[in-house]
């Protein structure tokens, strides 16, 4: 699944060839992705144009003329693939892989492309082979009320997202602090690789209470993660693989990781002696956590 920084960056790579066109038609090929797509899809976006772009979480909204929003969900396997339309320019926007571009009138074809927008300049798909990506149309003025959108915490880039609301937010509960931060009903949109990373900055244990952060490391904590979180976005991404952004320029995010993939490796911030024993991986809900004991409390 793609986290934060990976789902900015596509949406970015959207709005470039995107904003301020009109889309002149449109093409669905499926009846349903995750869920059925909305009735006469294909009609209601052709003619419209695209105003502009917001992301909610993992959700990019693409806003449309009609006073529509298509909501664009990319799943585990779901990525945007632009075709220029009198450049040989092909520029695919994978959240897994980075932003690639490759020139050449003979690149192939995309297989399991379900949705197609075309612009004057640009062909855009949706390309998804495990169809758990999903779209639907929300009205704009309610983009908040959507069942994927009503119950999400707040952004944790936004300035509303303080050590004031983290504590609040936290008091009383006792699930270990890693899993709270996953808990979208908290804070939207953090995802395991950068809560792992946004903790050890904070040195606080993945396995430490929820309800002991309040305060203190609270304040230490919220910055943390916009300053991890904002890094990624800068960087493209922290992608597995080398990551190659929509301008041109390699993302390397993942090349920064302080602890996650890190296992047995030695912390960096560790001095002193005795020497470090290495980052540990342990799994915390199913999901993999990476953490220094003797940095993180």
């Amino acid at each position: 699944m793609p986290e934060l920084p990976e789902v900015e960056t596509v949406m970015r790579g959207l709005a470039a060839v995107l904003a301020g066109a009109v889309i002149e038609r449109a093409e669905v090929r499926r009846p349903d992705l995750r869920w059925p797509l909305p009735p006469g899809l294909a009609a209601r976006l052709t003619g419209a144009q695209v105003l502009g772009f917001r992301r909610r979480a993992k959700y990019m909204l693409m806003r449309l003329s009609g006073g529509d929003s298509l909501l664009i969900h990319l799943g585990m396997s779901g990525r945007m693939v632009a075709r220029a339309r009198h450049s040989p320019m092909v520029i695919r926007l994978e959240p897994q892989g980075g932003a690639s571009d490759a020139r050449g009138h003979n690149a192939p074809p995309e297989l399991h492309e379900h949705i197609v927008l075309e612009t004057a300049d640009w062909r855009v798909g949706f390309v998804d082979p495990r169809r758990f990506g999903a779209m639907d149309l929300v009205p704009t003025a309610d983009e908040d009320a959507h069942r994927f959108l009503a119950g999400l915490g707040p952004e944790p880039l936004e300035d509303g997202f303080d050590a004031a609301a983290l504590s609040a937010a936290l008091a009383g509960k006792r699930t270990p602090i890693k899993a709270a931060l996953l808990d979208q009903k908290l804070v939207a949109g953090l995802g395991n690789i950068y809560v792992s990373e946004a903790l050890y900055r904070a040195r606080i244990s993945p396995l430490r209470l929820a309800e002991t952060i309040p305060g203190a490391r609270a304040a230490r904590l919220v910055p943390a993660i916009k300053a991890v979180l904002a890094e990624s976005i800068a960087a493209g991404g922290s992608s597995l693989r080398d990551y190659v952004r929509a301008d041109g320029e390699v993302g390397f995010f993942q090349e920064r990781f302080e602890v996650y993939g890190r296992q047995d490796q030695p912390c960096a911030d560790c001095p002193g002696v005795p020497p470090c024993q290495g980052i540990q991986k342990i799994v915390q809900s199913g999901r993999a956590s990476f953490f220094c004991p003797r940095h993180q409390k």
